[in-house]
């Protein structure tokens, strides 16, 4: 191996990967070479290459304890292994572990009588890994300090379980749910787009008749003096929520603010709230400046008639800014100078086009804004504050109507570079990588999400707290949490600065660590947790995920036999959440009459002219396969099938294809709102920005209106006939 792959191979890099056709692809030098010198290593000689490999291989034998020891808690023993220079085996370490409720447990080791598992010379000294027992702790995040002949070291000890918080334990009982973009929903309270206030009532609506869960797209925040950067998948931080959500008519103090009621009942503001609400598209700038202009006055009227008094709304608040703490307090800062530097230059989009000064979180020149501006982060708390309640009152009301799951939420991939997480905490991630996919039959050029990965040795030695931040705020108020592209736990597909998504190298994560990571939050929690495991799926990462506890991610598109045959509902694991498709994918409606290829033959998103004509003619004998499948298992008739030429939806093809699923032994099925009402088009296109109206299509009815559907009304009773309540 050159010095470069040598490097390359330590750092966990892989030299290839075998695409979705089987063929092996090599890793691409200059992208790996670019990512490396990301990652920050000396590439400038072949010595300085060997060096930085030669360090790394000698970090774990150098250091007395690891920057973090992850213990079974179901192990007989709780160990952790020490490296000790054969010099120092006839001293005595003195060691001490502070719980997570603080309490701390002191003992004494000779090393002696360790059991040795393994040594290594390191320029000539001899190191032994030897074992060191401690006793039988709680499961949760610890402090290991060990003291050895005066010298002190310490780590992240944590005690975590093996497997998730199941689906079992929330019901005995096959659920279902409904999945809603929550944008998209509609109400007669609405301000352009859906809220909070939008999620409670379709909540309540829906558990009214049979449903466990409500699926909904990451609620991460994103970029509140930027309401055109739209997509959920890229939000500023995995943390905290998007305040746009909030349904200001239900924040406390609206009703008794004069100033904010002299706007909105004011006919110029009605009349921008009829015109928002007419749109088939959402304009995000519009509902931004109809919501914040009104949460600006409640603000300020909070602080006058709550903070200043001290109310017990007021120490509510204050109650979550403590609990939230520093985090908060970041996110608060760091969207005030967003604010702050685009009105200076408004294509001042993030962190990166700051003055350097404000580009560390904590150099003078921030610490100093943070004075100047206090009341402006104090608003961007507010906010959060605000955001938080609410859903916190949606997931209050599903269980107490009794829905054992509740709300489904899903976690984002990562992060976009240019915002508040990546700002707060830049030595962690690899600025300039990207995370995307490889080419596959969907996205032939491979795909670049634009989001800043996190550098897998960081993340360990800060004892996965970047990640346990985003699992506990997701959980916070969850029965369910969808994880985007679990594969990217195990290995991610980075893509270089500068190069092409087909051109990207795939690197490995320590997937067993996280997913008890996982399982200890999702137990804590009482959260049921999902992996998407779409893609290219390594050998054996199947097992392993169920071993763990999380449900697979089971779409009817993509579940058939290498003939093209659809499996029949019995054939999918009981493990898994199933549905028809996704927010990637077309609808069952779109998918039936081809809207899917249509979209892709007028976007030029084929390669070549061939392959859109294979994929077409395709498509008519998948249709013959689906009648198949659903005649076979008896929910179509062969009097009930649609008309095939022109292809045609009807409502017996979509009450049979929910009906099919339903028979899954897998635990949950999810059934998109879109499918519910029979719509066409899809919510996003991969690989398109503005081309196509991606994350900005609302429903073209009211929830109120939901249950007048003749499709939602089938559904229902398909539903609750094949997995019944209890």
């Amino acid at each position: 191996m050159t010095p470069l792959q040598q490097l390359a191979d330590v750092v966990g890099f892989h030299p290839s990967y075998k695409d979705c056709y089987g063929n092996m692809v090599q890793a691409n030098q200059q992208a790996l070479q670019s990512l490396l010198q990301a990652m920050g290593y000396d590439l400038n000689s072949d010595e300085a290459i060997l060096a930085s490999a030669q360090e790394l291989k000698n970090k774990s034998w150098l250091t007395l304890l690891p920057a973090m020891s992850m213990v079974k808690s179901e192990a007989p023993q709780h160990t952790v292994t020490l490296s000790v220079a054969a010099q120092d085996i006839a001293q005595t370490i003195q060691w001490q572990i502070t719980l997570e409720s603080g309490e701390a447990l002191t003992g004494e080791q000779a090393l002696s009588v360790l059991n040795k598992v393994d040594e290594q010379d390191v320029d000539g000294v001899l190191y032994q890994k030897l074992t060191l027992v401690l006793p039988h702790i709680e499961e949760g995040y610890h402090q290991l300090a060990i003291e050895l002949d005066g010298l002190n070291s310490t780590g992240h000890l944590i005690v975590a379980p093996k497997t998730c918080y199941s689906p079992n334990e929330a019901a005995d009982y096959r659920m279902w749910g409904l999945a809603a973009q929550l944008y998209s929903l509609k109400s007669d309270n609405s301000w352009g787009m859906g809220d909070f206030g939008d999620l409670k009532s379709l909540v309540e609506q829906s558990a009214k008749r049979g449903v466990t869960a409500i699926g909904l797209n990451p609620l991460h925040p994103l970029y509140p003096n930027n309401p055109g950067h739209i997509s959920p998948y890229s939000p500023t931080s995995r943390c905290f929520l998007n305040t746009l959500y909030i349904d200001v008519t239900s924040v406390p103090n609206f009703a008794s603010c004069q100033a904010a009621q002299d706007v909105v009942s004011s006919d110029d503001f009605k009349q921008q709230v009829e015109q928002a609400n007419s749109q088939e598209f959402i304009d995000y700038p519009h509902a931004a400046h109809l919501k914040y202009q009104v949460l600006e006055l409640l603000y300020q009227d909070f602080i006058t008639e709550h903070l200043d008094k001290n109310t017990d709304v007021a120490k509510q608040y204050q109650a979550f800014c403590n609990e939230m703490g520093d985090d908060l307090f970041e996110l608060a800062t760091f969207d005030a100078l967003y604010e702050h530097f685009r009105k200076i230059d408004f294509h001042a989009y993030g962190w990166k086009k700051w003055p350097v000064e404000y580009q560390d979180p904590h150099s003078p020149e921030v610490e100093q804004f943070k004075l100047e501006h206090a009341e402006r982060i104090g608003y961007f708390q507010f906010l959060q504050w605000l955001a938080d309640s609410q859903i916190a009152a949606a997931a209050s009301s599903a269980k107490a109507n009794d829905m054992p799951v509740g709300l489904y939420m899903d976690l984002a991939v990562g992060c976009d570079g240019s915002g508040a997480e990546v700002w707060a905490d830049k030595h962690s991630y690899v600025s300039g990588a990207a995370v995307g996919a490889p080419p596959d039959a969907m996205n032939t050029l491979g795909q670049d999400w634009g989001l800043t990965p996190i550098n897998p040795v960081a993340l360990q030695e800060q004892g996965y707290l970047p990640l346990v931040k985003a699992l506990r705020s997701n959980m916070r108020h969850a029965g369910a949490l969808r994880i985007d592209h679990v594969l990217g736990l195990m290995r991610q597909y980075w893509v270089a600065p500068g190069m092409g998504a087909d051109e990207g190298i795939y690197i490995t994560f320590p997937l067993d660590e996280i997913f008890r990571i996982i399982a200890l939050e999702s137990r804590r929690n009482k959260c049921v947790v999902i992996g998407e495991d779409l893609g290219n799926v390594p050998d054996g990462f199947g097992e392993i995920m169920a071993e763990a506890g999380l449900l697979s991610y089971k779409v009817l598109f993509f579940e058939r036999w290498d003939s093209g045959l659809f499996f029949r509902p019995e054939i999918y694991p009981e493990q898994s959440m199933v549905t028809v498709s996704t927010h990637d994918l077309s609808t069952m409606a779109g998918w039936w009459t081809g809207n899917d290829l249509k979209w892709r033959q007028e976007l030029n998103l084929y390669p070549n002219e061939q392959m859109g004509q294979d994929e077409r003619n395709g498509r008519v004998t998948d249709r013959e396969q689906l009648l198949a499948a659903l005649e076979h298992e008896g929910v179509l008739h062969n009097d009930e099938f649609p008309s095939l030429s022109p292809a045609t939806m009807n409502n017996a093809l979509s009450r049979a294809v929910q009906a099919f699923l339903a028979k899954a032994p897998s635990r949950i099925l999810l059934v998109p709102l879109e499918d519910a009402l029979g719509l066409h088009e899809q919510v996003n296109i991969p690989g398109t920005v503005d081309e196509h109206p991606n994350w900005r299509r609302r429903m073209p009815i009211t929830i109120e209106e939901f249950w007048q559907h003749i499709d939602m009304n089938n559904l229902v009773d398909v539903m609750n006939k094949e997995r019944p309540k209890g």
